[in-house]
């Protein structure tokens, strides 16, 4: 409600982030949930990463003229019966992963992040970047 998307795009899936997690740009973790289902705000749905698409952009607090990450997690639900074949991101088609970069930058638009698409990784980075991110219970 507060970042309306530019007129003419639309979230492709369900999009959240991982609770409890604080990413470098000050958020919590953003995450994409791949399955055709949709879902409502507030749910929260147990899924596996499958890859991670590496975003950078510019402060929006402090110093605007310093660049942060701002990933995104990819992620399969665990008991997604469709999407069960989907084990990695490799297994995504080339025009998939184009939508999801296209859709990053529209996205932030007209927002002023001066975002800029780093790359992908796999499964192992995402997870890696979902631990690194965990904020330890004792200061929730």
């Amino acid at each position: 409600m507060s970042r309306p998307l530019p007129l003419g795009v639309t979230f492709p899936f369900d999009w959240g982030f991982v609770p409890s997690t604080l990413a470098p740009d000050g958020d919590p973790l953003d995450a994409l949930v791949m399955w055709d289902v949709p879902s409502y705000p507030g749910v929260v749905v147990p899924c596996r990463a499958i890859g991670v698409l590496q975003v950078e952009q510019n402060k929006t607090r402090g110093d605007s003229s310093q660049r942060v990450r701002n990933d995104r997690v990819l992620s399969m639900p665990v008991d997604a019966r469709r999407e069960q074949t989907l084990g990695s991101i490799d297994a995504l088609p080339t025009r998939v992963r184009q939508e999801l970069e296209t859709f990053t930058l529209a996205a932030t638009a007209l927002e002023g992040k001066d975002v800029r698409i780093v790359g992908w990784g796999d499964a192992a980075e995402a997870l890696e970047l979902v631990r690194e991110s965990a904020v330890p219970a004792n200061t929730r």
